[in-house]
């Protein structure tokens, strides 16, 4: 986990991490979120696939180490 929040706050560095609605509060806009996409394949070596990027992934440093956890785990 410490690496996608290591990610988060090079792209926000005033981004609580700890929240749990990141997507849904519009707290990281699209730009944002693309970047942090770009990042998470880069960090992690695996490809996000658009069905993927949903709010419901994205809204939480946990949701997302679980997507990339499950993606990892697919390949």
């Amino acid at each position: 986990m410490e690496t996608i929040i290591e990610i988060l706050q090079e792209i926000q560095p005033d981004l609580d991490c700890t929240r749990e609605d990141l997507i849904d509060g519009h707290l990281l806009d699209s730009l944002a979120i693309l970047s942090l996409v770009a990042e998470l394949e880069d960090a992690f070596d695996l490809m996000i696939p658009a069905v993927e990027i949903t709010p419901d992934n994205f809204n939480s440093v946990k949701r997302m180490k679980a997507m990339v956890d499950r993606l990892l785990e697919e390949e």
